[in-house]
């Protein structure tokens, strides 16, 4: 899953690094992912994933590293199965 969330997070995180290069616990607003682009990060997620964030879970803790993410998404992936 997490090369899955790393793909999305290239594809919508704004980052300024290489995502293939961060390290999963990096902090990707440290990499230069905006508030704006973590919303579009939030809608690509659930999209893949067939999932709707919380508005509880819709916090800078949520999106701010690769793991992070990936717990996010396995726990409402699990959720809705």
């Amino acid at each position: 899953m997490i090369e899955k969330v790393r793909d999305i997070v290239a594809l919508y995180g704004g980052v300024s690094i290489d995502v293939a290069s961060l390290d999963d616990a990096a902090d990707l607003y440290a990499a230069g992912m905006t508030s704006f682009a973590s919303v579009n990060l939030m809608l690509g997620l659930e999209e893949a994933f067939s999932i709707e964030f919380p508005d509880v879970m819709l916090t800078r803790k949520t999106f701010g590293s690769l793991a992070a993410i990936a717990e996010a998404v396995a726990k409402l992936s699990s959720n809705t199965a």
